[in-house]
């Protein structure tokens, strides 16, 4: 018995020992929060490292080594102002890949996983907005949200640990002092900048809208139970922006799907993913056949031309031109479209209030410059005039803006490219190699300078160059690498001529050739000249226009009858001949009597940068130069024979 009562006393013991134990650490209370977020009266933004896993497959090499990474970021108001749409930036250095992030978006609408390694904005989602303690009686979750981050690292080897460069708040209207930083963590307090003055706007419930140079507002104009009817606008502001064949794709983030659109079409008419998914299961009775499209990252695209009067898909304003978006220089009534879509939703949000637009906006079109899309941002709702003709205007239910910005082409990814070449020099000097990118470069150098040609090689592809540009090189005794240099690969080429230059003027001739195998409707090219600008005069087979508000720009349009750039056709006999671009071209004329200083052959003639539907092209790296166009006389062997004249003349006269 002893021994039993001993044994019973030690597992009372030990239980109540464990229960206290677990007692302690349930009542276990979170820890202060530190100094610095105790101290900040505005916006505190702080990052922490958590861990990292060495990932597959183990090299020996350690900047090659894949690490798993886990990190938080943290965004809370400790201010007296509501942050609205916040939005931050994440320095990342170490070539990391963002695997996963909750509670946000990148704003530029990549996809996960998305690489960051030169750092990346994010924007918060479904959390856009951060309300103030005093409004919410320090409810945390209405003034702080948490960002919970995946991802892989490369390049840094334990003990180290791979921190971002900085972190920042990205509003307007904050300064945010450098990150205080400590072995993994890094933090920083953001207080409203008494300097900024934002512009004068009539009072908004919501964030003001933006300036860019593409505008999408996406518009609720109808709500019922369960679904609701969307418009869509799309506004080109920048003068030289343009889309053709525009493709516009987003993200449902809960489940909504597209019931029936009208002046545009998704790419696929599949209603799978709505049989199967949460749709299937909520609307049991409905017949998805008529479905548009039930994709979480629908493709959509204008509507042809003789689809603008169709009752069923068409008849809205600003719909149906093909996908053409014209900047406000050429035509302002084309630089808009619009199209509606009826959208069905998903439980739990089938009150007729709860709306949630798609992410993650994309667009671009064929031969366009890049757009990079911020998120949508909630605005005031848009007005819209009344359909009955009278003074009055109706609102839309509820209306988010998004606001596009076009990005400067990196290195060798253009879609077009410029040549130069002038009348004091007989070679012309070719497109960049790669301009354009380089698929393949297992026969040829993407390095290479390109090889100098002969102006008629400009007429053929770059394929049936090769024997006119190794016959060009041994003829002007240039070096030929080995491999040869590889062609630009652009779509469309742009040669830029000096013509002719004499005591008060110049001229020059600019040529577009075409080596698609489609045409270009209402095409339209733009340079910038920073000596020679104010010296135009005219262009003759085009229309110029002077944008002297745009870094001294002149803009050229083809005539009326003469606004198409046909695509590339075959040659007389296309078993001997090489295809033919299609090709425009006109001569311009310049005076010096604005610009005496001006020197043509010392390059100042040329174009500083040129554009094409929107896209910038790729420039030479140097201009031709005078001594290309020598004269084959020998000076010496003149002066020579001059003064053996001018002595035996004077001997015969003597």
């Amino acid at each position: 018995m002893p021994l039993r009562e001993l044994f019973f006393m030690f597992f009372l013991i030990s239980y109540k020992v464990l229960v206290s134990r677990a007692q302690d650490y349930g009542d276990e209370k979170p820890a202060a929060p530190p100094p610095a977020e105790e101290n900040c009266n505005g916006i505190f933004v702080s990052y922490l490292f958590i861990s990292r896993l060495k990932e597959f497959p183990h090299v020996k090499n350690a900047t090659a080594q894949a690490w798993a990474f886990k990190s938080t970021a943290t965004v809370l108001n400790a201010g007296s102002h509501e942050l609205q749409a916040w939005k931050i930036f994440i320095g990342f250095q170490h070539d990391e890949i963002l695997v996963s992030a909750s509670g946000a978006v990148i704003i530029d609408g990549d996809d996960f996983p998305a690489p960051v390694g030169n750092g990346t904005y994010l924007s918060g989602y479904p959390q856009a907005d951060l309300k103030t303690s005093i409004d919410t009686a320090g409810d945390i979750n209405q003034i702080q949200v948490e960002i919970e981050m995946t991802g892989t690292q490369f390049g840094v080897k334990p003990p180290g640990i791979p921190m971002p460069k900085t972190i920042r708040l990205e509003n307007d209207g904050y300064k945010c002092p450098a990150p205080t930083r400590h072995k993994s963590s890094m933090h920083l307090c953001c207080v409203l900048n008494p300097k900024f003055k934002a512009k004068a706007t009539k009072p908004t419930k919501f964030l003001p809208r933006q300036n860019g140079d593409l505008s999408l507002t996406y518009d609720v104009i109808q709500a019922f139970e369960g679904n609701y009817l969307a418009q869509v606008t799309i506004d080109n502001n920048n003068p030289l922006g343009r889309l053709d064949h525009w493709n516009l794709t987003w993200e449902w983030m809960r489940g909504e799907f597209i019931y029936t659109m009208r002046g545009a079409y998704t790419h696929m008419k599949d209603y799978s993913d709505c049989i199967y998914g949460a749709a299937g299961k909520y609307y049991q009775d409905m017949d998805f056949t008529p479905v548009m499209n039930c994709q979480k990252k629908p493709i959509i695209s204008d509507l042809p031309s003789d689809r603008a009067k169709d009752e069923k898909v068409g008849n809205l304003p600003y719909c149906c031109r093909n996908g053409s978006l014209l900047p406000t220089t050429m035509d302002e009534s084309k630089s808009r479209a619009i199209f509606q879509l009826q959208v069905y939703k998903t439980p739990p949000d089938m009150n007729r209030t709860a709306f949630s637009p798609p992410q993650k906006w994309k667009i671009n079109g064929v031969l366009n410059p890049d757009y990079k899309c911020g998120p949508p941002i909630r605005v005031d709702p848009t007005e819209f005039p009344v359909p009955s003709g009278l003074m009055a205007t109706s609102t839309a239910v509820a209306s988010w803006q998004v606001v596009c910005n076009i990005t400067r082409p990196k290195n060798k990814n253009s879609r077009c490219c410029v040549s130069f070449s002038a009348f004091y020099n007989d070679s012309v000097i070719p497109c960049n190699t790669c301009a354009c990118g380089c698929d393949e470069t297992d026969t040829c150098n993407p390095n290479a300078s390109p090889l100098l040609l002969p102006s008629e090689a400009l007429l053929v592809p770059f394929a049936n160059r090769t024997a006119k540009a190794k016959a060009w090189a041994k003829l002007k005794h240039h070096h030929v690498p080995n491999p040869l240099p590889c062609g630009d690969n652009c779509g469309v080429s742009i040669n830029w001529h000096i013509n002719s230059d004499y005591k008060k003027g110049w001229t020059a001739r600019v040529t577009l050739f075409n080596w698609e195998d489609f045409y270009f409707e209402d095409w339209f090219t733009a340079v910038q000249m920073k000596k020679g600008y104010s010296g135009y005069e005219n262009v003759y087979s085009f229309n110029g226009t002077k944008l002297p508000q745009l870094n001294n720009t002149i803009f050229f349009q083809g005539l009326q009858g003469l606004n198409f750039l046909m695509g590339e056709t075959n040659g007389t006999n296309p078993k001997i001949n090489p295809r033919v671009p299609g090709k425009q071209q006109s001569v311009m004329s310049f005076t010096k009597k604005g610009t005496p200083d001006i020197k043509i052959v010392l390059g100042d003639g040329f174009p500083s940068r040129v554009f094409f539907n929107g896209e910038e092209c790729s420039l030479p790296t140097h201009f031709p130069t005078g001594v290309g166009h020598q004269s084959h006389v020998n000076v010496l062997r003149v002066i020579f024979v001059t003064i053996m004249t001018f002595v035996l003349t004077m001997d015969h006269l003597h």
